[in-house]
């Protein structure tokens, strides 16, 4: 057990330069590395066992929250599946970016999907599951295909049925025959074609301006994002503007201050929201190396009151997750322009481990470099990155 330690003084004594992460993973990681060059300073915070840590090697501080919030100049978060009464105490500090009801819409798809209806904003037509008669009858409705999911906790796949015939439909019936719906409403969505997934992150300062980084396309493998390509190919400005005036909306009627995260699908000229992340997110890991202010640096200069940074792309990005393998050999950092961000925490399948940001001028050179880390990954990881490719 990671024992506390003392002298923890600094961070309250300099409060004026102390924001607080409701979470301790890897974005809060990211987040510390971002804020540090711009003289701020993080103190993460264990959302279960309410005690606050390191965000880089996670050593408890001899901090209360209590503390913490007092003291800092803001609180945000890594994640948006909080407890509700820490989301709540966050709140009421009046020190909270985003605020409640932006975590509220990220953290459960009903609340989500009626914001997007309220603002009349396309997404994927679908029916809320209080029975397994409910699904039953949405099966007719929007069938052949549906995707069924919970309303709260799935990510990365989890939390999730594909019920694509009878049998499958008479299967998950059968699961969900003892299942809580009172406690965990589902949703069921219509299952589309679409011609790819893609991303737009945002952020909003705390006067309500806006900066916008390039649309990114996003490739997934058993419910997880593999491969993000940035800016996307064939990426045009009224693409990239829709995307805004989406991200644009969302972000004011939640009164939003920080990174804003929004899945797309785009099909043909459409595009459907496919659900928003209060927060900075897995497909923009490419703003690392692709941008003069990436996704981590800018969203704490939001809430840290901070003028917003760059969010041009100065480069082509591939940003390829590594999951649920061991640290690659140096190998793969030996190949120019490729750069490792390595996560320090336990293996164990699906979980993110780091990411790999390859950079390179044009697109001919970017899957070039694509082909040889390829063929420096691990068999799981390299079969998921081919299937793409081909």
């Amino acid at each position: 057990m990671t024992q506390a330690f003392t002298g923890n003084a600094s961070y309250l004594n300099n409060g004026n330069d102390l924001i607080v992460v409701l979470g301790h993973g890897q974005l809060a990681r990211m987040m510390y590395l971002g804020a540090t060059q711009l003289g701020l300073n993080i103190i993460a915070v264990d959302p279960n066992d309410r005690v606050c840590v390191n965000a880089v090697d996670k050593t408890v501080l001899d901090i209360s929250i209590e503390q913490a919030f007092s003291a800092c100049k803001a609180i945000t978060s890594e994640f948006e599946h909080l407890p509700k009464d820490l989301v709540k105490q966050a709140q009421d500090s009046g020190k909270f970016k985003p605020n409640a009801a932006a975590i509220a819409a990220g953290a459960d798809r009903i609340v989500e999907k009626t914001l997007l209806e309220k603002l009349s904003i396309p997404n994927c037509t679908h029916q809320i599951i209080n029975s397994v008669s409910d699904l039953k009858n949405a099966y007719d409705n929007l069938g052949p295909k549906l995707i069924l999911k919970t309303s709260r906790d799935g990510y990365d796949g989890y939390g999730q049925w594909r019920i694509f015939s009878t049998e499958q439909l008479t299967q998950v019936c059968a699961d969900l025959a003892d299942f809580d719906f009172a406690f965990m409403p589902l949703v069921a969505e219509q299952c589309i074609q679409f011609e790819r997934e893609i991303s737009l992150l945002g952020v909003t300062d705390i006067n309500g301006e806006h900066k916008y980084y390039p649309l990114t396309e996003n490739h997934h493998a058993d419910g997880q994002l593999v491969l993000s390509l940035a800016p996307a190919p064939n990426l045009t400005p009224e693409l990239q503007q829709r995307a805004e005036a989406i991200h644009q909306a969302i972000a004011n009627e939640l009164d939003y201050c920080g990174l804003l995260a929004i899945e797309l699908f785009q099909t043909g000229e459409q595009l459907l929201v496919n659900e928003i992340a209060p927060r900075v997110h897995n497909s923009g890991h490419w703003t690392q190396q692709g941008c003069a202010a990436s996704q981590f640096e800018n969203h704490i200069r939001a809430v840290a009151g901070l003028p917003l940074g760059d969010t041009s792309a100065q480069h082509l990005v591939a940003m390829v997750n590594y999951v649920g393998e061991p640290k690659p050999s140096t190998d793969i950092m030996k190949l120019a322009n490729t750069h490792l961000h390595w996560y320090d925490k336990s293996v164990r399948p699906k979980r993110k481990m780091g990411h790999i940001n390859l950079v390179a001028d044009n697109n001919q050179a970017l899957q070039k470099l694509i082909g040889q880390v390829h063929d420096l990954l691990p068999k799981s990881l390299a079969k998921n990155l081919a299937e793409i490719k081909e």
